[in-house]
């Protein structure tokens, strides 16, 4: 935990109340998003044992496997979620817009849907969850010994594309709750204890009269608010056993099918309370404003979806089960560019988050003092001069950065600036800054309106910026010999569709 987290974790066990850790919501929300509480048969990986989903807060669909080892089921399982998700995945394609991409003469024009599919879960095992029903499913063969329903490996795809893109943290395509939530407050509890979805938000938002603290207690008895999936309970496990094997034995269809509305009823009941707390987390997390790098993340979102759903529209592969090295290092470098870059919008976005970067030196909060906008240096050609007008400002912080480190505010991000020159006052540090553009091309002064900070105006500038680094690996098929070459497009096996669950 970072030093503003602890402070704040410190003050919830005190106050008995979560405390914000962000002004604005850093994660796209969706007006329908697809929620999706799925549980587990005990003891295995994987096993299909129920699920709520759909995008109705009042009107859950359920899904149950009333045989969970039974591999017929399983696959009707998946057909039955693959009915619901993609239908909604449909309904996120009807309208799209224009958008360029590349420069000069590499310019091309491409469309993107104006929508994008949203994927919610309880916790990060739910993501974990949707991975592997993903990769158990994508391979799959819809002909031969092996076939299953031809919705079952397009399902498969969409899982496997939902989580990847949850590894990159810019991304809001596939969300876990209490990661969500644990991102935007902290509380007087651990953070193994904030995983858990009752408690967690019995701290954000206590019940008239209580505390988080007891409400946290009180949450975590499961047979009020049973674990938030994909795992369940071991008292219900038993429960369920009992009335799995009385379904198994019976010897008429007419009472196989009361047990099975029977195992039905149980199974709602473990997963409904989840559910209720999703939409409750889903409704705080909507009154957080937006903040102003989202829109632009999710475009982001909604190009990758509308590219991944034009190549499966081409009869698209599934994804390999392992990455080539090439892709492997390519999407490592994509990763570490998503942190850092996810990273400053945060910060640009969100005075909290600016103040943990403050605490680290990297950056610092002053009033401007003064000002010189007729200053000029020497420019690359000889006897020529570029305008570089300064301004200074006085700062209680410690400075943690470099004279000749480029720095920015939030309050002018176009504007470059560079650190001069850092002394001491009377006990306070001033900072003077070169500002090296954001005068709308201007050459001399005097600046734009606006352009140019004003003596008493409050600025907090960082060295951290919110376009990141991106990479410059080659593309795939640049690969050279000396690391394999272009690698191979991925071939489906029989081996592949034989895969177990487990």
């Amino acid at each position: 935990m970072s030093a503003l987290s602890t402070v704040a974790a410190l003050t919830a066990s005190r106050t008995g109340r979560a405390e914000p850790l962000a002004t604005v919501r850093h994660q796209h929300l969706d007006q329908r998003p697809f929620v999706l509480v799925p549980l587990t048969l005990a003891g295995e990986a994987c096993a299909p044992l129920a699920a709520l989903a759909g995008t109705d807060a009042d009107n859950p669909t359920l899904l149950t496997v009333r045989q969970p080892r039974d591999r017929a089921e399983r696959f009707r399982f998946a057909a039955r979620l693959a009915a619901l998700l993609l239908t909604y995945i449909d309904e996120c394609r009807t309208e799209s817009e224009p958008y360029t991409v590349g420069r000069g003469k590499d310019k091309e024009e491409r469309r993107r849907f104006l929508r994008a599919p949203q994927l919610l879960v309880p916790n990060g095992e739910g993501i974990a969850y949707v991975r592997l029903l993903g990769r158990l499913t994508r391979l799959r063969a819809t002909e031969g010994p092996y076939a299953v329903d031809p919705s079952v490996p397009t399902l498969g795809k969409w899982l496997t594309w939902f989580t990847d893109l949850a590894e990159f943290p810019d991304s809001s395509a596939l969300l876990a709750m209490t990661r969500l939530l644990a991102a935007h407050w902290v509380t007087g509890q651990s953070p193994s204890e904030d995983s858990h979805l009752p408690s967690l938000l019995a701290w954000i938002d206590p019940p008239d009269g209580s505390d988080g603290a007891r409400a946290a207690r009180d949450a975590e008895d499961p047979t009020v608010w049973p674990p938030a999936g994909p795992s369940t309970d071991p008292v219900f496990d038993r429960t369920l056993h009992e009335v799995m094997t009385r379904y198994d034995e019976a010897s008429d269809e007419r009472g196989r099918e009361a047990i099975g509305r029977q195992i039905d009823s149980e199974l709602r009941g473990q997963m409904l309370p989840t559910w209720q707390l999703m939409w409750r987390g889903v409704e705080l997390l909507r009154n957080l404003p937006e903040g102003g790098h989202v829109p632009d993340r999710w475009a982001f979102d909604r190009r990758l979806f509308s590219d991944y759903a034009e190549y499966l529209d081409a009869d698209g592969r599934p994804q390999a089960r392992r990455d080539h090295a090439v892709g492997a290092a390519r999407r490592l470098a994509r990763l570490e560019d998503a942190v850092t870059r996810y990273d400053a919008q945060r910060a640009f976005d969100d005075p909290l988050v600016m103040a943990e970067y403050e605490l680290t030196g990297e950056a610092f909060t002053g009033t401007v003092t003064a000002t010189d906008e007729n200053r000029f240096v020497p420019g690359a050609r000889p006897g020529s001069q570029v305008w570089r007008p300064t301004i200074t400002l006085r700062t209680d912080d410690q400075v943690g950065l470099a004279v000749g480190t480029e720095v920015r505010s939030p309050a002018r991000p176009t504007q470059k600036s560079r650190i001069l020159e850092v002394h001491q006052e009377n006990g306070v540090h001033m900072v003077v800054l070169q500002l090296e553009g954001g005068f709308a091309n201007k050459r001399k002064p005097p600046a734009p309106p606006g352009a140019l900070a004003e003596v008493g105006e409050e600025l907090t500038y960082t060295a951290r910026f919110p376009e990141g680094m991106p990479s410059s690996l080659p593309s795939e098929e640049d690969t050279p010999w000396t690391h394999g070459g272009p690698p191979r497009p991925y071939e489906p096996t029989d081996e592949d569709a034989e895969e177990t669950w487990e």
